[in-house]
């Protein structure tokens, strides 16, 4: 080939790259819809290195996390927000803020003990007292406290200059950070807009107005709070109405008083339940000699966790039965037994159905949440207005709590099954309850199985605390010794629950997996 020949191959990738060039420029124009010939410099450059590429950007540190908030990237915003407010704050502080106002609060205070005690010294004085020498080291002590006060509040007005001027020198620094991190922050926001174009792009007028009102109402707010305080009584307290609060709990115990007068047919059925399972498990742990019970544990964990774990096991039961834990032991497991076996048949079936029906999932989600989140003291409140005190309270208060793993580790594992292998099943002729317990339910296993060890895991945590409405137990010993500062029972029987704990988990996630 000549030096005058031209490779067609390469006049096709200069094509190509042209076009892609064009294409690009085009975007990014669609992008930024402002400055585009700026942008495209900046977003060249910074895509030409993998590296951070500073770069300037005169709006982006002018107007700060309003340009950040206004092209969409508040997850950079709020930290400039957040920071520039700090900046703000010290600035007004220290040019127009009252810095001795505590100082002199606490003056003003002491100024009126002061002139009670140097009335009670002249009338000492009067009648020559024998308390003149207190009233009088008391009058000195309280005026040498309000000259150091005083002194510190003089001290604490001169430094207002040296407060503006830190916050002059942050409010510069982050202005200085935002100018070189906007453009790299726009680009890596018009990467995602490139592969989802329901990522808002440009900066329409509606969100400048929105991001503008929103960082001046904080500044502000923040500024003369900091700077004048006590002097806004909305800034510092609620508006709050103590009749709507009234109201409210009015409301609230109404509707508790009939839920108790026209559902005692329910929750007595439930607290049956409940009894029939408690009274079984207790019969098999608490009745059953301890040598029976204790080898038929030994054996469950050497079956699924291997003979070692089923040594420890060993060890673990020799340690509550020695220090005369072995009955209490036995009625924790029997209660928390209980509320395992009521969350794991509930949970489960509830898991499976809720793994193919997203609407049921996400209606039944926050009743989850707020099973999880909500303390334990709380909804113990209406658990004792519904079922009394006892062992059935403490067994659904436990199933509040530690029931919800259960059904959010099932749904997971059964989601988390791949379709190839449901589809394949499916074109073998598998029918709904084939593909259910052969193909679904198999693979979930592993997070089911996470999800009951959880549940029994949690129920353990609220040993303790169902003590408190009558449980007896492990728990009782741990409660007791808080109530009388025994550290020795306390530390023992919170040794016993835990090897509890460890027996279970390991029998649950044993080594057969």
């Amino acid at each position: 080939m000549t030096e005058t020949e031209v490779n067609p191959l390469d006049d096709t990738h200069s094509d190509a790259a042209r076009a892609y060039a064009e294409e690009r420029r085009e975007n990014i124009r669609t992008f930024v819809r402002t400055s585009p010939d700026y942008y495209i410099r900046m977003f060249d450059k910074i895509g030409a290195s993998a590296s951070f590429t500073p770069t300037f950007n005169a709006m982006a540190g002018l107007f700060g996390p309003v340009w950040f908030g206004a092209r969409g990237l508040w997850n950079w915003a709020l930290p400039f927000l957040i920071i520039e407010t700090l900046a703000f704050v010290q600035i007004a502080r220290g040019l127009f803020g009252d810095l001795a106002a505590e100082a002199m609060t606490r003056i003003a205070s002491i100024e009126g003990t002061l002139e009670l005690r140097r009335r009670q010294l002249a009338a000492a004085l009067e009648e020559n007292s024998d308390k003149v020498d207190v009233y009088t080291r008391t009058v000195e002590s309280l005026e040498a406290s309000i000259g150091g006060i005083r002194a510190e509040a003089e001290a604490l007005a001169a430094e207002g200059p040296t407060i503006a001027l830190t916050g002059l020198a942050i409010l510069v620094l982050v202005k200085i950070a935002q100018s070189m991190v906007g453009n790299t922050a726009l680009e890596s926001r018009f990467s995602e807009w490139l592969s989802d174009r329901t990522v808002r792009s440009g900066m329409p007028v509606s969100h400048i107005v929105l991001s503008a009102i929103f960082m001046v109402l904080i500044v502000v707010a923040a500024m003369m709070h900091y700077s004048f305080p006590g002097r806004f009584t909305l800034l510092s307290e609620f508006p709050t109405e103590p009749g709507i609060r009234l109201t409210s709990i009015e409301w609230v115990e109404g509707f508790f008083n009939w839920a108790v007068l026209n559902g005692e047919a329910l929750f007595d059925a439930i607290t049956y339940c409940i009894r029939l399972v408690l009274d079984a498990l207790e019969i098999v742990f608490v009745s059953t000699p301890w040598i029976v019970i204790a080898s038929l544990i030994i054996l469950l964990t050497w079956l699924t966790a291997g003979v070692r774990m089923a040594i420890y096991s060993g060890a673990f039961l020799a340690y509550m039965g020695l220090l005369g834990f072995w009955d209490k032991a036995m009625t924790t497991l029997a209660l928390l037994g209980t509320a395992a076996c009521l969350s794991i048949l509930i949970g489960i079936p509830l898991g499976m159905f809720a793994a193919r029906r997203p609407r049921f999932y996400a209606a039944i989600q926050p009743i989850m949440d707020f099973m999880q989140t909500m303390p334990a003291f709380v909804f113990m409140i209406p658990v004792i207005a519904f079922f009394g005190t006892g062992k059935p309270a403490a067994v659904v208060t436990t199933m509040i709590f530690g029931g919800t793993p259960v059904v959010r580790l099932t749904v997971l594992g059964l989601r988390g099954v791949p379709e190839s292998v449901r589809e394949a099943a499916i074109s073998f002729g598998a029918n709904k309850w084939y593909l259910l317990t052969k193909v679904d339910l198999p693979l979930a296993s592993p997070s089911i199985r996470a999800g009951i060890n959880q549940t029994i895991m949690l129920s353990l945590a609220m040993v303790v605390v169902a003590s408190l409405i009558g449980a007896k137990g492990l728990g009782e010993d741990v409660l007791e010794a808080l109530q009388y500062a025994n550290v020795g029972q306390g530390i023992l029987a919170g040794f016993s629950i835990l090897f509890c704990a460890m027996i279970l988990d390991r029998i649950v996630q044993g080594g057969r997996r």
